[in-house]
């Protein structure tokens, strides 16, 4: 005896929930992305605005020498996490290489710290983690699976 039905409930759980719940938290992530950065911009000091500039994110691994916030991978998914960064290690910049983040945010011996990276992280996570969870749930909600 087949059950029936059971071809569409397999499709329903392996494309159209995971297509439904990866585009919206996808569309979620970058919204806390582009909020964090906009802080991070807002907090950081200016001289030459090269620091300020090289604020970002991106999908996948940050710039080579940014200063990044740390990464949360799902080995199955390939590219799927985003990565905040400032900062880069490009001598071919020149001037506007700003390879000196760590200096602003942590200080030196002999310069006090001006942080506007993990401030500005640890102020919206709270509001990022929320609108990714409801965000979700929207998702499964829409798809039929969750009340």
């Amino acid at each position: 005896m087949a059950i029936q039905g059971l071809d569409r409930l397999k499709r329903k759980l392996t494309v159209t929930i995971p297509d439904a719940v990866r585009k919206a938290a996808r569309a979620s992530l970058e919204k806390g992305a582009n909020e964090i950065v906009t802080m991070m911009r807002a907090l950081v000091p200016r001289d030459t605005g090269a620091l300020a500039a090289s604020i970002g994110w991106t999908w996948g691994d940050a710039p080579k020498g940014a200063l990044t916030l740390g990464t949360v991978k799902n080995p199955r998914e390939g590219d799927e996490y985003i990565t905040i960064f400032a900062g880069t290690r490009d001598k071919s910049l020149g001037a506007a290489d700003a390879y000196y983040v760590g200096f602003v945010e942590f200080g030196t011996k002999h310069a006090k710290p001006y942080p506007f990276f993990y401030p500005s992280y640890r102020a919206l996570k709270k509001r990022v983690k929320s609108r990714n969870t409801r965000e979700i749930n929207k998702a499964l909600k829409s798809a039929g699976i969750k009340k």
